[in-house]
């Protein structure tokens, strides 16, 4: 009988004791999961310094760019401010460019001196500044290409167009005594032989025959043509 009871107590003592046992370690293992949660960021907060840390960035590089813009202005307008040829005394002048036919206002007018002639008349179009060099006009006639040779010995000096500044040449289109020649009612007139856009003037009827040109001259009156 004492048998059977200290049997049943065993077995009671050992089904208490691993009742306590499975109750302690469920104790731990919840304490255990229980414990790193409590000491992690919450989701709401990791995302907000996420979001935070990213616009300080997105900030950052703005500044960057705004000040790389900036010192890229100032390059470019120290470099404008600074261009233009050495005037010698520490200062820079605009580099002014040669004319082409197309910077000119062009007009002609018929001269009776020296047996006639027809006086080129040329003017810097509106806000052009440009320069005729000393070289002779380049003046043709027909589709032929005639053009006109030289009727002074010696070339002149160029001559700076701008505003009301006018340069003016003389041509004579028949520099002969015979009665053949070309009859033409327009010249074409270009700034030397490499112009790419010369220009096509009406002056009327013409005999063309063996033609000559002046320089440029700022007067009239030192364009007149001689033979």
């Amino acid at each position: 009988m004492f048998g059977n009871r200290r049997k049943a107590f065993l077995v009671s003592a050992a089904l208490v004791g691993g009742a306590l046992l499975m109750t302690a370690c469920q104790d731990t293992e919840d304490g255990a999961a229980a414990g790193p949660s409590a000491t992690n960021v919450p989701a709401a907060d990791v995302s907000g310094a996420d979001a935070a840390g990213t616009d300080a960035s997105k900030g950052a590089d703005k500044g960057m760019e705004q000040g790389a813009a900036k010192d890229s202005d100032a390059k470019d307008g120290g470099s404008a401010e600074g261009s233009g040829a050495d005037a010698g005394d520490g200062t820079k002048v605009p580099v002014q460019q040669t004319c082409g036919a197309n910077d000119i206002s062009w007009s002609t007018r018929s001269e009776s001196q020296a047996g006639g002639y027809i006086l080129v008349m040329a003017k810097a179009k509106q806000g052009i500044t440009c320069i005729l060099p000393a070289a002779l006009p380049t003046v043709a006639f027909g589709s032929g290409g005639t053009e006109a040779g030289p009727a002074e010995q010696a070339v002149g000096d160029a001559v700076t167009l701008s505003g009301a500044t006018t340069a003016y040449a003389g041509v004579n289109p028949k520099t002969t005594n015979t009665d053949g020649g070309k009859e033409l009612d327009s010249i074409i007139v270009g700034v030397g032989n490499e112009d790419p856009d010369p220009v096509s003037l009406k002056v009327g009827t013409i005999t063309v025959d063996r033609p000559v040109v002046t320089n440029w001259h700022t007067a009239p009156a030192d364009a007149v043509p001689s033979a």
